[in-house]
């Protein structure tokens, strides 16, 4: 946690420097040794001390847009500074406007960590798939709200920005989904896209994390109709034999 704060630090630091080049030359050498001088200033902060760390990050980037604006630079070149700082609604802004954040993120995967090894009925650690770290990141990027690449969750910081409606609920609702790709198997790579996303998509469905205007039991023509249809599948299968769902993740630990 330490070493990810202090990370943050750093590439603020590094942004605030890049956009002082966007700066007229002349006072490009004052406000690059102001930026030295206040990271330096600040070298006392105790990293351990998320609020004091959240507070600084804000700082930084609310003074940088007031400098970007002085000299007539638009804001919007600041959208890496804003990405390190994880403004607004990501736990790092006054806390009566935190909406979700670390120690939420911390929470929530914890509890999904477990709520899907009960699914999946894997009480000992010699049934689980082998995960060193399973990690989450809020990252600005344009596209899916969220995508899993082996153990690392990146959720997309530009969807819920704008996401209306309860942020906590559907970030949770996310990582249901997203950290299930973390624990899950998949045949080596090779089982159908659609029966794995069915999968993941099933875990939000039975911890009533599943969103409005996903499919309904008995919609569908088909049960990989879509992510929603395959989730309302598995639990039909659920029904007729309890243990479908386990069973079938455990025959995708190979291929």
């Amino acid at each position: 946690m330490v070493y990810r704060e202090m990370q943050k630090v750093l590439r603020a630091y590094g942004e605030v420097l890049r956009l002082v080049r966007r700066l007229p030359e002349d006072s490009r050498p004052y406000y690059a040794k102001f930026a030295r001088e206040n990271f330096v200033n600040y070298r006392e902060v105790d990293p351990k001390d998320a609020a004091a760390v959240q507070d600084l990050l804000r700082r930084t980037y609310n003074h940088s847009l007031w400098v970007l604006s002085k000299y007539g630079v638009d804001e919007s070149v600041a959208g890496k500074l804003k990405e390190s700082a994880l403004l607004d609604r990501f736990g790092f802004c006054p806390p009566t406007l935190v909406e979700i954040g670390i120690p939420y993120t911390l929470e929530i995967m914890e509890d999904n960590n477990y709520f899907i090894w009960d699914i999946f009925q894997q009480y000992n650690q010699s049934d689980r798939k082998q995960v060193e770290v399973a990690t989450v990141f809020i990252r600005q990027y344009d596209g899916a709200e969220a995508i899993t690449y082996s153990e690392q969750v990146n959720v997309s910081a530009l969807f819920l920005q704008g996401y209306q409606g309860n942020l906590k609920w559907e970030y949770t609702s996310i990582l249901h989904h997203e950290l299930t790709h973390v624990f899950q198997w998949d045949g080596e790579g090779k089982a159908p896209v659609g029966l794995v996303e069915g999968v993941a998509d099933y875990m939000k469905l039975v911890s009533n994390y599943n969103q409005k205007g996903s499919a309904s039991r008995g919609m569908g023509e088909r049960w990989d109709q879509g992510y929603d249809f395959t989730a309302r599948f598995l639990e039909y299968c659920e029904e007729l034999r309890s243990g479908f769902v386990a069973a079938l993740n455990k025959k995708m630990s190979s291929f």
